[in-house]
């Protein structure tokens, strides 16, 4: 009677890696350009460029692949489309894929915030901290919300601090959000 040997190996499933999830620069852009055209009925798939909110984002995508290793550029990228725009995206903030924000004015994206694919934001939603007075004493610890993937953030939302919004959900017009939201 011999010894049993080795097991057989199992399937092996590759670990997804962040690099295969994140589509390029490139890409990116015009996935965005694509959700203003499909959400937002007013713009017509010619004017889709004109739309502000996009060059927002599309600056923050920019900004956001800078953040570590030129964090002055990124900075510089994000003051300047805040000037132009009105709408603040921290560089540091995370943002899914086609990514829509309808008027803008007013917006705030802070910097640990995480946003998910397909996420809709209205004009004066606030991902924000809960404030310099309520900061972890872990300074790498996460102060802003991590939204979910289909989510909807109506008129004058704001969603504070470290708390999770779960997919497909609908945050309504000037709701202030400060626990989860299952």
């Amino acid at each position: 009677m011999s010894a049993p040997g080795p097991a057989a190996p199992g399937p092996t499933v590759p670990a997804p890696t962040r690099r295969r999830e994140r589509p390029s620069l490139r890409q990116a852009v015009v996935e965005d350009l694509v959700a203003v055209v499909e959400r937002d009925p007013s713009c017509p798939r010619w004017a889709a460029v004109l739309h502000v909110p996009w060059w927002a984002v599309a600056a923050h995508r920019v900004a956001h692949r800078l953040h570590r290793r030129a964090p002055l550029r990124a900075r510089l990228i994000a003051a300047a489309a805040r000037l132009v725009t009105g709408i603040e995206i921290a560089p540091g903030a995370v943002i899914g894929r086609r990514f829509f924000i309808d008027h803008g004015i007013g917006t705030v994206i802070g910097a640990t915030a995480i946003v998910g694919d397909d996420v809709t934001l209205h004009h004066r939603v606030t991902l924000g901290s809960r404030g310099w007075w309520n900061l972890p004493a872990d300074p790498g610890a996460r102060r802003h919300p991590r939204i979910g993937d289909g989510v909807r953030i109506g008129v004058g939302a704001s969603v504070l601090g470290p708390v999770t919004v779960a997919a497909g959900t609908t945050v309504r017009a000037h709701a202030l959000v400060l626990e989860d939201v299952p």
